[in-house]
């Protein structure tokens, strides 16, 4: 059996991917037991962050088992299989150890040594374990998983190679200013209660808040997470929880917004955030309502006379003009159909322009582009929304008054509300485009050479283990062999006495013990290495083992190590 992992992460898929493809608790416990109930899988554990979802399985054979657990994943997942597919990665048994150990030490996280995928990993590993789908090799994986991550943490300067999602999310809110001098005397909202949103009002309230309100779906959790705030002694914090029907009340007094639920849906829309500020008619700097992204304000910013909606030969509306853009690559991005796209923007170029208009990008500048675009417009039926407009000038906003912090994936809150005047939304998206650029800590190195070492000592002990078995059957039966001429000595020489008869029995077995000594301990030593796997079948053909009696001192090891597991976890 060999070690595979399937999955995807902000590394290799976008946020808009990842999020349709998270799956909820009920849905992970269903794929875990689809996993090991699939013929070529006999282990499964899965681990499911804000930006990962991955698979790990002990399987039989590789292509089988890559195609089965993608399949089961899509499934789940509710995301096409040939969708899904492209942003899949696999790893597989060396490879696949050196992963989870890289992502254990916080190395493959969006924010790199954060330490909670620590606990992710721990929960996961529960889970499989209550679930019964982990044996010998993922419980042994996942505990080392847990060893080598601690490691890397007491032993480097990891932590200060990044921090948690939760305090590089409020220093992005702070946007340079220091997060003490930025929380202090604000009042927050939390809406969760889970360990992503507990971490978040512990931070908030060591940063200075005033108030944290926790709104949570099941109000015991609030209530309990608002006790430990209040008993922390973290400043003069002052923590309630409400029930989730009152976050629209709450949103009129906070400055600072948390959310990480496990909802499919959106918790806060921009519509709320939008009543809940009094923003529905509040102007914005020039003037126009505060939905800046709005027909109505895109409108209310057209020349008096630029060509209007009936001009054109399609029911569209027109598309402003923005400097460093040209109007066919405004239309391009904007969702149409490749022919409505051709036609709307060959009306929009050659419609009258105004005195004094800010000068367009040549069409022809970006036909290479928008012909892509066309093109996989015409196959998909829209075009894509993956292409980001090339840098315009910005609209002057005032300094926002309403902070939002999104970490949950599916995201909680509306990726709208960023067009509000007065507010400023930080996700999981935006976390990860501000975290791509962040300087390495040289700590890193260091916790790369640990996890490559503790890599070969795993991959050495699992190899050397996979031998064992053989070596106690083989032991097993000379002590069986020993004891039959024991017997037999008995029936010739009925007239020994004990103490004769017992120099004679440690005789006998010192000698056999000698004899396998050496190669045993040899054997056990050339299975460590890598390719030794092969010795395992070389002393079973030698010396004429049962099978059976190997796969029986194998299966007591699992179950002994599976015990141990349970309660270690």
């Amino acid at each position: 059996m060999s070690l595979l992992v399937v999955g995807l992460s902000h590394r290799s898929a976008p946020v808009s991917v990842l999020e349709r493809a998270a799956l909820h608790v009920d849905a992970q416990v269903k794929l875990l037991q689809d996993t090991v109930a699939a013929e070529p899988a006999t282990e499964a554990a899965m681990l499911a962050t804000c930006n990962r979802i991955e698979l790990y399985a002990d399987v039989d054979k590789f292509h089988a088992g890559v195609a089965e657990l993608s399949t089961l994943l899509a499934q789940h997942s509710g995301v096409g299989l040939d969708e899904l597919t492209p942003y899949l990665y696999v790893h597989y048994e060396d490879r696949a150890v050196h992963h989870l150990f890289s992502v254990a030490c916080g190395l493959d996280s969006m924010v790199v040594g954060e330490g909670q995928i620590l606990g992710q990993i721990k929960d996961s590993l529960a889970r499989a374990q209550e679930l019964h789908t982990a044996g010998r090799l993922l419980n042994d994986l996942f505990q080392q998983a847990l060893r080598v991550g601690k490691r890397a943490h007491s032993e480097t300067g990891i932590d200060r190679a990044g921090q948690s999602l939760v305090t590089f999310g409020l220093e992005q809110l702070a946007s340079g200013t220091a997060v003490q001098d930025w929380a202090l005397g604000k009042k927050a909202l939390v809406i969760g209660a889970g360990s992503m949103s507990s971490l978040a009002a512990a931070t908030l309230a060591r940063a200075g808040v005033a108030e944290i309100v926790v709104a949570n779906r099941t109000a015991e959790r609030a209530e309990r997470l608002a006790e430990i705030l209040n008993d922390s002694g973290d400043a003069d914090v002052v923590a309630r929880a409400v029930p989730m029907d009152s976050v629209p009340d709450e949103l009129t007094r906070a400055d600072v917004v948390v959310s990480c639920t496990g909802a499919t849906g959106l918790v806060l829309t921009a519509e709320a955030v939008a009543a809940g500020r009094g923003l529905d008619t509040q102007p914005g700097a020039d003037g126009v309502p505060s939905r800046l992204g709005s027909g109505a304000a895109q409108a209310a910013r057209l020349p008096a006379d630029h060509g209007t909606e009936e001009n054109c030969p399609l029911d569209l509306a027109p598309v402003p003009s923005t400097a460093g853009f040209s109007v066919l690559g405004e239309a391009a991005v904007a969702g149409m159909a490749a022919s409505e796209l051709e036609q709307h923007a060959a009306w929009v170029d050659n419609a009258p322009r105004p005195q004094g208009a800010v000068a367009l990008v040549d069409p022809l500048a970006e036909a290479d582009a928008i012909a892509a675009l066309a093109a996989t417009a015409a196959v998909i039926g829209r075009v894509p929304e993956r292409r980001k407009p090339e840098p315009v000038a910005e609209i002057p906003r005032p300094a926002p008054s309403l902070f939002l912090l999104d970490l949950a994936m599916p995201r909680d809150i509306d990726a709208a509300v960023h067009r509000l005047v007065g507010v400023r939304l930080v996700d999981i998206e935006s976390l990860a485009e501000a975290s791509a650029d962040a300087p390495m800590a040289a700590d890193v190195d260091q916790v790369r050479r640990i996890v490559a070492d503790e890599v070969a000592a795993f991959g050495a002990a699992l190899r050397a283990a996979h031998i064992t078995p053989t070596v106690v059957a083989l032991r097993t039966m000379a002590a069986d062999v020993v004891a039959g001429e024991i017997a037999r000595l008995d029936g010739r020489l009925p007239g020994l006495d004990d103490k004769q008869r017992g120099e004679i029995t440690q005789t006998v077995r010192r000698v056999v013990d000698k004899l396998l000594h050496a190669p045993t301990v040899r054997v056990k030593q050339l299975a460590a290495e890598p390719g030794g796997a092969g010795y395992a079948d070389a002393l079973r053909t030698l010396f004429d083992l049962d099978p059976e009696t190997v796969a029986a001192v194998s299966r007591a090891e699992d179950s002994t190590t599976d015990e141990e597991g349970r309660g270690s976890a």
